[in-house]
Formats: C-alpha cells, structure tokens, sequence
C-alpha cells in the first residue's frame, strides 16, 4: 500500500479491503429502461410529445410511451423556456421520473431528461473525493483480493454486485437494500470487527503457570457456588496453567452475581504466588478484604492497601487488595496475577502502570477484569475477539425486589411503606438526580429535601459524587444508619446488606442500564425488597418493561433497543465509530456464526503455520 493509500484509508477511518469495500453506496441513479409500470415507483420511459398547453400557470404536456403503448402527462409547476423548447411536438425523449395516477390517468410530476440511457451509477458519501475512492475501489475491489481477506464467494458476489451493478433487481429496491442483502452486509461487518481485533490481540509470555489448589477454599464455604460460578472458576484455571500466553479476561456479573468469590478462589489458584486486587473505592477495598479475611484458608495472608488505612504487611502478603494507592507504592511484590474489580471506573492509563509493575524480562501477569455492569451477549461476544469473557448472569441466591412506578399522588403510601421497612430493622435509599436545586430539572434535590428527611426521620445521611467523605458517610451508614440521601454515586458495587428499600427520583431521566445497578443496591442477601420509580411523567413502555425485568443481561439488550442499537459504540474500545448494519439488540445468531467461523479461520491458519 503507497503512502498516498495509506492516508485515504486513514481518512476514511478503516485499516482493511473488507472495511473499504463496506462503504457502500446511499443509493444509485439508475437510468435503465422500465420494464413495467409501478404507480409510486421511479421509472425511465422512452416517449414521444404529443401536445402541450399551459393551464392554470402550469405546463401541461400530453406523451405517448412508445413501449407500452398508452397515454402520460407530464406536469411542469414552474416551467422554462427549456422545458418548452425540449418538449416540442414530436420530440422523442428519455424522461424519468415518479409515476402516479390521477383519475385514472398515468402522470409524472416535474420530469428529468436522462442524456445517459442505460446506466446504473452508484452514488457515495465520503469525506475523501469521490475521484479517490473509485480509485482505491477499482485498485482493491477485485476478487481475488478479497477472497484473500477470508470472504466467501457469496460475500464477495454481492460486494462486487453492490459497487458495479448490473442490475438493480434484488438488491436495491424501493430506496433501500434488500432484507437478502442486508443480512450478508451484517455478517460482513461482524467478520470485518472480529478480523480487525484480533490484529490488535497481543500475547505476551506469563510470569508463571499457577496451578494453586482451590479445594481448601471451596471445601470451608458455608454454601456452594452456583453452576456458573463453577464453569467461569474452571474457564479461569485453564487460564491460569498457562506459561507460553498470560491471560486477559473479563467476567461480566449480574448484580450479587458472586464476582467476589471468583477473586478470591483465582487467588488460591495463585499460591504459592502472589496475587494483587484493585478496586475503585476504599470501601468496595474494604469490602473485598473483609470478605477475604472471613472466607480464605487461615494460612492466607491477606493485606488491605488505601489512602486512609493499611491492614497487614502488604510486602509479605499473598493477597494484596487495594485502591489507586497502589499505583503510588514502589516496593508492591511481584504478583503473577493481577485482578481489577469494576475494571471502567479506572482509566487505561492506570490499569497499564499497574501492570508495568509486575513485567519482568517482558513476561507479564495473567489479568482477569471484572465488571458489574452486565453487557449485551452480542457485545460480549465481539469484545472476545481482543480478550477472553466469561459471563455470570444467575445469583447465588433469589433476589425478590419488587419493582413499582409511582407519582406524586403516591406520596403518602410511599412514607408508610418506608416507616414500615425501617420498623423491621431495615435501611431506605433515596437517589437524587441533583444535588443542588436547577432550574431545567423538574424534580426537587438533594439538599432541598434533606430538611423534610431529617426532621421525620432519625438516622438520615446524606452524600454525593463531590462530596470528599463520602465514603466514610457510606461506612458509617452500613453501620448505623437509616435513610440514606445520595446521588447516583451508589450506583455500582457497594453492599448494604440491611437496603431493602430504594426511590429513584426523576427515573424517566436515567438509562435502564444505571436503574438496574442503583435498583441492585436492595436485596443483597435475599431480603424481600422494594424499588419505586417515582416520576412526573405518564408511566412510559421503557420504565414499564424495566419493571418487569430483573435479569441484567436482557436489560442491556433493552436498554440498546430502546437507545437505537446505531448508537452503540464498539464496547469497551470507544473508537467512535458506529456499526452502520448490524444492530447488537438483535443480531446475537449473526455475531455467534461469524465469531465461530473467525475463530476456525484463525485455527486452520495456526495449523498450517505449524506444518511448516
């Protein structure tokens, strides 16, 4: 490729022939002769002029269609000294058109003259000169080329078919491309992003095979992990034996999914080495350590690393769960594995520098990512073309949260419905979708109504995204609290074993993704909970669907349809560019076949490598 291609194809914002041959045509200017007639459809009819006359301010002129033998009108709004001169009497032309019919009677309104008979131009739009890009189609799009891209003979067909048509008839019809086409242009796509990741998958050497015995930690829980816990445990420790390739992968949980014990029983696989855990917040630290602390063998040494508190010598131990401070540490032991929990809330330049931490000779540690913000499996299943995925979407346990739309009118039922929960011994959250009052926000916020709270209630906190001691306010409020008044900042990943209650304000304002986390606070350890939506608005079809939806998986899926699935960026590699034909909300059998027959493709050619 010349460095003038390399440029275009850059602008273009594609790297490969099968990215270029997907920029197809937004339509065609089709000049071929019609070979029927079809009212409401653009036709190109020869014709011979007959009269003409101006009625009304209009120029009407009466054509024969000298291949269908009948009458057509043709109407001019605004007519020129051209349209009087080209449309003489007895002139024969070649007109086109949109065909309707008036009392009976064929006529086309506003008529072009076509020069060019007979021919089918696809029209492009593209931040390159169209000049340019039908010079990198005639250069790339041959056959053989994209046959040598890993096409079929019927992807390549219709590409082929698409840029230098023929014919129309089957492809593109009415203005669109048919459901036929459309099919083949989403396996297309799909084959084009699975291609194109795992060019960026990179494998490096692991520090060391773990191969820890897990029975000592599984034999001592007071409960037995759920059928999927096992499988992803067993994903994990095929894993883990591995030397020649350290592993990256991301489990997907459900909320109360089990995430915790997964970390805890990949750490005991880890032994005798060391293993290192991140998470966001010095709570959701906290809350690992003590959960360490309470279920791994004795023998285990554990060590909690934050900003504000250490536990154990984190030098000696074999399981060092922290914060960001760990970033800020530099004596951290070298630890074969390293995992981070709700892997998006840290950015990619720190989930880097901690690993930089643990390379030696350019071998480096099996990671595991884990995310408790549940995906669609389609996206799921695009994003293991750069990394390996597991997916939990059962709970160890039954969750029975109750989810209601309420309104103002609903108030008073709502107090006493509180009142209630906290009589029991239970805990309430109220999330506000401000903390200050703002005038273009219909709802009240947070610290307008911490009064009313505080003067009916005891044991009300209040906290939110700035608040610099918010963490301390959440600790203190598991303990001893309440209602707690907060902001979204609850959204992910904190336990409140004793929430049994949660009001979100203003719902019809938050995405079905963010209300399934916040409603995921209550019911933690099977407590019969509830959720009430409260909003101003008429119940919506969206909020309705939520209601009645538990599972976090089919609410992503959701969430995409209702948000338009050509919004979605490709997962986690924000790249900015949108998938113009698949729809990740409903293409799931198309992105399993097209993953399945990459991951063949990549095997045969791995296959015959080794032969030679």
């Amino acid at each position: 490729m010349s460095p003038e291609e390399k440029k275009l194809f850059s602008a273009l914002k594609i790297s490969t022939v099968v990215e270029l041959a997907l920029i197809t045509p937004v339509g065609y200017t089709n000049t071929q002769l019609s070979k029927a007639l079809k009212e409401g459809a653009l036709h190109t009819l020869r014709v011979t002029v007959q009269t003409q006359q101006t009625h009304q301010g209009k120029l009407r002129i009466h054509l024969w269609l000298d291949d269908f033998q009948c009458p057509l009108l043709a109407i001019f709004f605004k007519a020129t000294p051209y349209h009087y001169r080209m449309f003489s009497q007895g002139s024969r032309l070649v007109i086109q058109g949109k065909l309707t019919s008036y009392l009976g009677k064929l006529q086309i309104a506003q008529p072009k003259i076509i020069q060019e008979v007979g021919k089918i131009t696809p029209r492009y739009k593209s931040p390159i000169k169209l000049l340019s890009l039908k010079a990198l189609f005639e250069h790339y799009l041959k056959p053989q080329r994209l046959y040598e891209e890993g096409l079929t003979q019927k992807e390549v067909a219709l590409l082929l078919q698409i840029h230098y048509p023929q014919t129309l008839q089957g492809i593109y019809e009415e203005g669109h491309f048919t459901q036929e086409v459309v099919g083949i242009l989403k396996e297309i796509e799909a084959f084009a992003h699975f291609k194109r990741l795992q060019h960026k998958k990179v494998r490096f050497r692991a520090l060391a095979p773990l191969l820890g015995d897990v029975a000592p930690f599984l034999a001592q829980l007071p409960f037995s992990l759920t059928k999927e816990q096992q499988e992803v445990l067993e994903e994990i420790r095929e894993d883990l034996k591995q030397t020649h390739c350290a592993t990256k992968r991301m489990v997907v949980g459900d909320v109360g999914s089990g995430k915790t014990m997964l970390i805890l029983a990949s750490a005991m696989i880890a032994l005798p080495h060391k293993s290192l855990v991140m998470a966001p917040t010095s709570l959701l630290a906290l809350q690992i350590y003590e959960e360490a602390t309470k279920y791994l063998p004795s023998f285990v040494k554990i060590a909690l690393v934050t900003q504000r508190q250490n536990k154990g010598v984190y030098q000696e131990a074999d399981v060092i769960i922290g914060t960001h401070a760990l970033l800020h540490k530099d004596d951290l032991p070298l630890a074969p594995l390293l995992m981070i929990d709700e892997q998006h809330r840290f950015g990619t330049a720190q989930r880097a520098k901690l690993e930089s931490f643990m390379v030696k000779e350019g071998a480096r540690p099996h990671q595991i990512q884990f995310s408790a913000t549940p995906i669609p499996r389609t996206q799921a299943m695009m994003d293991s073309a750069l990394l390996d995925v597991s997916i939990l979407a059962s709970t160890p346990f039954q969750r029975e949260v109750t989810t209601h739309l309420i309104s103002k009118r609903d108030f008073p039922s709502l107090l006493a419905s509180i009142e209630e929960e906290l009589s029991r011994g239970h805990q309430a959250l109220i999330v506000y979708p401000l903390v200050e009052k703002s005038e273009g926000v219909a709802y009240q916020s947070l610290e307008e109504s911490r009064s009313f709270w505080e003067k009916r209630f005891d044991g009300v906190f209040v906290t939110h995204g700035k608040d610099r001691e918010k963490e301390e306010v959440l600790m203190q409020f598991r303990q001893e609290g309440k209602i707690l008044l907060a902001t979204t900042v609850i959204e992910v990943g904190i336990s409140l074993p004793l929430l049994t209650l949660i009001v979100i304000v203003g719902a019809e304002r938050l995405g079905l993704a963010t209300l399934h986390q916040l409603r995921g606070r209550v019911g933690r350890n099977g407590l019969k909970s509830w959720c009430y939506l409260y909003s101003h608005h008429a119940p919506s079809k969206r909020l309705e669907k939520f209601a009645q939806t538990t599972n976090g998986f089919d609410i992503a899926k959701l969430d995409l349809q209702f948000r338009r699935a050509g919004d979605i960026l490709e997962g986690h590699i924000q790249s900015g560019q949108k998938f113009r034909w698949l729809d990740m909300a409903e293409d799931e059998a198309i992105v399993a076949r097209i993953k399945e027959r990459c991951l063949q493709d990549a095997s045969q050619k791995r296959e015959r490598h080794t032969a030679y």
